[in-house]
């Protein structure tokens, strides 16, 4: 498995504890608001090998309580099973971000007890998901089939949605809304979060803009049927 990123102490990242980060590369997206564009092709350099960071992980026992798995896109790798397998053997709960574009290995890893935190991207209205990730067509089933995974399994989990302009408008996140009452039968999901995008240097397409707090409050009003807790987050 390729590593190609390691912060290696965060109390943002893993709710309530202190971890690390492991960032792994590629992803199955484009989202042209990527801040960690630089790790989405094959070329990206390593900054440690899988031994390297088993053997960091096993000198910070008793002083990291999580470790969180992230991208890129962790689910694309059929490696990423073995990777999960030995952090838990040391004791480590484990998060693992996800764009939830691949229901199957999430489904996968949740039978195996592999993650103790899911956190799945929500990118935006069925009719933006393709803009908003980058691809013509994409499959919106198996965003569908991975929220009502997460819902019906019992694992810790939290949506998330980073609210970019033009992308997101009062009629998407409207339109959201009722998506995700249609995907929960009604039920409310446990936790979703709004975030603003951050220009960065990274990003991959310019002219993309932060909205302002007025509109992000707005957007949480209209989702609020959704959630049994929902916020700002990064405001």
């Amino acid at each position: 498995m390729k590593i190609v990123g390691l912060q290696k102490l965060t109390l943002l990242d893993y709710p309530g504890k202190v971890a690390c980060t492991v960032f792994l590369n590629g992803c199955n997206f484009r989202c042209p608001f990527c801040h960690n564009s630089q790790l989405l092709e094959e070329e990206a350099a390593p900054v440690m090998t899988e031994d390297e960071l088993m053997f960091f992980l096993k000198r910070r026992q008793g002083i990291l309580d999580g470790v969180c798995i992230t991208g890129g896109e962790p689910t694309i790798h059929p490696q990423l099973f073995d990777l999960l397998r030995k952090i838990k053997s040391m004791g480590y709960p484990v998060k693992l971000d996800t764009n939830g574009y691949r229901p199957n290995v999430i489904r996968a890893v949740l039978q195996e007890r592999l993650a103790d935190y899911v956190a799945m991207d929500i990118k935006n209205s069925p009719a933006e998901y393709g803009r908003t990730v980058g691809l013509p067509a994409p499959d919106l089933e198996k965003i569908g089939e991975s929220v009502q995974l997460l819902m019906d399994w019992g694992v810790e989990y939290e949506l998330r949605t980073t609210v970019v302009l033009p992308l997101h408008s009062e009629a998407s996140i409207s339109d959201l809304t009722d998506w995700l009452l249609t995907l929960s039968g009604g039920r409310r999901v446990k936790k979703l979060f709004l975030q603003p995008f951050v220009p960065r240097e990274t990003v991959p397409v310019s002219g993309l803009k932060t909205p302002d707090n007025v509109l992000l409050e707005g957007f949480l009003t209209r989702l609020a049927p959704c959630a049994e807790e929902i916020s700002l987050r990064g405001v």
